[in-house]
């Protein structure tokens, strides 16, 4: 079991890899084009509403719900029944997903109002940000259709999971940057703003991503025709799965969202500071926290409905593989949060600070990625704990949880608006540690899962080795002085010798405190 699960974990975080490099990319031309002025902090709320959406209808919550739900038909071994189970869920949830987007389309200038308070505010006021209402509800209008597109994705993509075809949906997300990539580079000049025509790379990047999915589907044999199907049993069942698991899975998306709330009455850049931080705590939480929970929940979904063994050996099952997903987040994630403390100056001078994103720019992002590393842990250890109880079709326990850690982020940002934009990143990694620490609480106490003495001492050997790792880097980095009188190709190149140090001489002291192979076995 454990060389399949690292085997597929290998294919997505490397597809993930692929992505996240080009999102990067896609993030170093957006900074260049737009810096942290009036326009990025617009597009970047454009942005954030539909990925929001996309959380709920899309890979977050449905994702939850349904795979479960289609082991339990796949373990029938009836094709023709499979098939018309995901014609009826994908004719249902695509019938309700184009009635938000279109209420979302017409609507845009309310939601614009309601996400952008202060925007709006200044608009009716005549004030200094009154641009940014109108603008972000043009963009509103543009960017929705992609929750549409990925709604689909997300559903053929969790088809294609549950078959062990792992590389389609990891790969997806490659296009959509390629698409904002072109558009600012070629489609820029020919729009009076080029936030607007990065609103159209959204909408087409969607569009792609939905097209591609659908040669793997016909090769599988599961390409069908969508069907309206409320009162379907199966359909229910996931219906009735999904509608908690709407706000459980999503409540670092709510919390991000109710952030820009706040950002609305700050100061210009704050959203965007906000935004380029958070893009760089999502790489190394794409790359180990999502991969390997996307890999998990399928094998815990087939263990949790496996008839044929005794209630013991199922639960010792489960159980290892929790652990194995704990164990493989924390081998990665703990170096990832170490390194981005210490070299945050140096990573978003390098990648952002070109054009109109100046050095003030890189020392706030900075400051802020600083911050919410204290949250990347708990960020990765959501993803793997809620699918303890998804796989037990239990959504009712991580959305109580969900509403109990977003209720304490808002109530951290209220209590850090002195604190700016910082108080806000301050929050929500508060607030992860929050739903992380509620989510264990609630699998220890339903007998499902608790960290094994093997786990602890395996996180206990990974601490010291990202301290070693750390006290090196940290010694041998340039100061900031050094790294800003740097060229480019010298940042690259020490980036690249600092992080190959780190890599060495974190694996090197894990070797030393005993770590072999056998500890990655589940």
């Amino acid at each position: 079991m454990s060389k399949k699960l690292l085997k597929s974990g290998i294919i997505v975080s490397g597809m993930t890899l692929i992505s996240r490099i080009l999102g990067l990319v896609r993030d170093i031309v957006v900074a260049t084009l737009l810096g942290s002025s009036v326009a990025a902090d617009v597009f970047l709320f454009a942005n954030r509403i539909p990925n929001f959406l996309r959380r709920l209808f899309a890979e977050g919550a449905f994702s939850k719900a349904f795979v479960p739900v289609l082991a339990e038909y796949n373990a029938e071994n009836d094709p023709n029944k499979t098939r018309e189970f995901i014609a009826k869920v994908s004719g249902t949830l695509g019938g309700l997903v184009t009635v938000v987007t279109l209420v979302g389309m017409i609507a845009s200038p309310v939601i614009a109002a309601l996400f952008g308070t202060g925007w709006f505010l200044d608009w009716i006021n005549g004030g200094e940000n009154a641009e940014k209402f109108t603008q972000a509800s043009l963009l509103l209008k543009i960017t929705f259709p992609y929750l549409w597109f990925i709604t689909f994705v997300a559903l053929s993509g969790a088809v294609l999971n549950t078959l062990g075809k792992f590389g389609v949906m990891s790969f997806s997300p490659v296009l959509l940057n390629v698409a904002i990539i072109g558009m600012a580079i070629w489609g820029a000049p020919y729009f009076d703003s080029p936030d607007t025509a990065l609103a159209w790379g959204v909408f087409l990047g969607g569009l792609l991503q939905f097209l591609f999915q659908i040669p793997f589907l016909r090769k599988e044999g599961l390409l069908v025709k969508p069907t309206w199907a409320w009162q379907d049993d199966g359909v229910k069942k996931v219906r009735n799965l999904m509608i908690p698991a709407l706000f459980g899975v999503s409540v670092t998306q709510l919390n991000l969202l109710l952030n820009q709330v706040i950002a609305s009455f700050l100061i210009t850049g704050s959203i965007s500071w906000l935004y380029y931080a958070d893009r760089l705590i999502e790489f190394p939480l794409g790359l180990f926290g999502i991969a390997i929970s996307t890999v998990i929940l399928p094998s815990l979904s087939r263990i949790a409905k496996k008839k044929e063994v005794a209630e013991s050996e199922r639960q010792r099952q489960f159980a290892d593989t929790m652990d194995w997903g704990v164990r493989m987040v924390l081998l990665l994630g703990v170096p990832a949060m170490v390194g981005m403390m210490i070299l945050a100056q140096p990573l978003i001078m390098t990648m952002f600070m070109h054009g109109k994103f100046q050095l003030t720019d890189v020392l706030a992002s900075a400051n802020a990625l600083k911050i919410m590393c204290f949250g990347l842990m708990s960020y990765m250890l959501i993803s793997i704990l809620a699918n303890g109880f998804y796989a037990n079709q239990n959504t009712k326990t991580p959305v109580k949880i969900g509403i109990i850690a977003a209720v304490s982020n808002i109530c951290f940002g209220v209590l850090a608006i002195p604190f700016g934009y910082l108080g806000l990143a301050m929050a929500s990694a508060l607030s992860a540690f929050v739903n992380a620490s509620l989510l264990y609480r609630g699998l220890h106490r339903l007998s499902i899962y608790r960290f094994s003495r093997k786990t602890l001492l395996f996180t206990l050997k990974l601490l010291i080795s990202a301290c070693v790792m750390g006290a090196l880097v940290s010694y041998f980095s340039p100061s900031l002085e050094g790294w800003f009188s740097l060229s480019f190709g010298d940042k690259v190149y020490w980036l690249v010798w600092l992080i190959a140090l780190a890599a060495i001489s974190y694996f090197g002291s894990l070797i030393a405190l005993g770590i072999r192979q056998r500890d990655f076995r589940a």
